[in-house]
C-alpha cells in the first residue's frame, strides 16, 4: 500500500467523505464496455477515492498475460509488476505534474483536458512493450476533483518513453511536459495539408503509391514528395508510423 500511495497526493486524493453526485455515474460502464468491444485499444477506468482500477477490459495488450480480472484487482500495484522501474518513476512524477496543473484550470473546464504519454510495459513474456498511455477525466467531485478517469491504452509510435503532452479538446495548442525541468511548454497542434490528408487517407485504405497518384491525378514523384513532407512534419520514418501516429492523434 506505501507503494501505491506514491501515486497520490493532496491533489488528486479523493476523501471518503467527499462531495460527489453519485448519480452523474450512473450505468456509465455500459457505455465503458460497449467501447471496448469496437477497439483494439485497452481501457480501464481508476477510481481515486477507492484508490482502484474500477474496469479493466479484456483487450489483451495492457494486460502483460494477466486476465483483465486480475490486474483490476492489483490496481495501482500492476505499475510495479509490470512497468519498467524506471518508467514507474517517470510516471509518479508525470502524475503530480498533472495534477498540479490541473489545479490550474477552472473546473468547468476540467473535462475537457486528457493527457497523453508513452512507457514501457514489461509483457507475460518478459519483453518491453512502448505503450502511448491517454487519461481523461469522466467525473469531478463538487469541488472539482477527478473521482473516476478513463484510461486508454494503445501501441506507441514513439521511440523512447516520455512524451508527456495535455491537450484541451477544441484548442489549438498543446502543453508538453519537459521532465528534466518540471515545466510544461506550449506549442501548435500539428495540422495535415489537404493533400497530406488525402494520400494518407488512401494509404489508410490499403492504396499503393501509383493507385494513389492515379486517384488523385499526380504524378508517383509529387505523392511521395508529400509523403516525404508529411515524415518530417510528424516526425517518423515510415507509412505505418505515420498512421499510427494520426490515428493516436485525432489526425484522421
Amino acid at each position: 500500500m506505501e507503494e501505491i500511495n506514491r501515486f497520490f497526493n493532496d491533489k488528486n486524493e479523493v476523501s471518503k467523505d467527499a462531495d460527489i453526485d453519485f448519480s452523474q455515474s450512473g450505468d456509465y460502464l455500459e457505455a465503458v464496455k460497449a467501447l471496448a468491444r469496437t477497439t483494439y485499444q485497452s481501457l480501464y477506468v481508476i477510481n481515486y477515492q477507492t484508490k482502484a482500477f474500477e474496469y479493466v477490459s479484456e483487450n489483451p495488450l495492457f494486460l502483460c498475460g494477466k486476465s483483465s480480472e486480475e490486474v483490476k484487482e492489483l490496481g495501482y500495484a500492476f505499475y510495479f509488476q509490470n512497468v519498467k522501474p524506471e518508467d514507474v518513476e517517470m510516471l509518479i512524477k508525470i502524475n503530480k505534474a498533472g495534477f498540479d496543473f490541473y489545479e490550474t484550470i477552472p473546473v468547468d473546464e476540467r473535462k475537457l483536458y486528457s493527457i497523453s504519454y508513452d512507457f514501457y510495459l514489461i509483457n507475460g513474456k518478459k519483453n518491453l512493450i512502448l505503450v502511448n498511455h491517454k487519461l481523461t477525466p469522466m467525473f469531478l467531485t463538487e469541488e472539482g476533483q477527478v473521482w473516476k478517469a478513463l484510461c486508454i491504452v494503445s501501441l506507441s509510435n514513439s521511440s523512447a518513453s516520455g512524451n508527456v503532452v495535455l491537450s484541451k479538446e477544441g484548442s489549438d495548442t498543446l502543453l508538453k511536459y519537459d521532465y528534466v525541468t518540471d515545466v510544461w511548454e506550449k506549442s501548435e497542434k500539428i495540422k495535415l495539408s489537404s493533400r497530406e490528408y488525402e494520400i494518407l487517407s488512401l494509404y489508410a485504405s490499403g492504396l499503393t503509391i501509383n493507385e494513389i497518384s492515379e486517384k488523385l491525378f499526380i504524378t508517383a514523384d509529387t505523392v511521395k514528395f508529400h509523403r516525404k513532407k508529411l515524415f518530417e512534419k510528424i516526425g517518423v520514418n515510415n507509412i505505418a508510423e505515420a498512421l499510427t501516429y494520426a490515428k493516436t492523434n485525432k489526425l484522421l
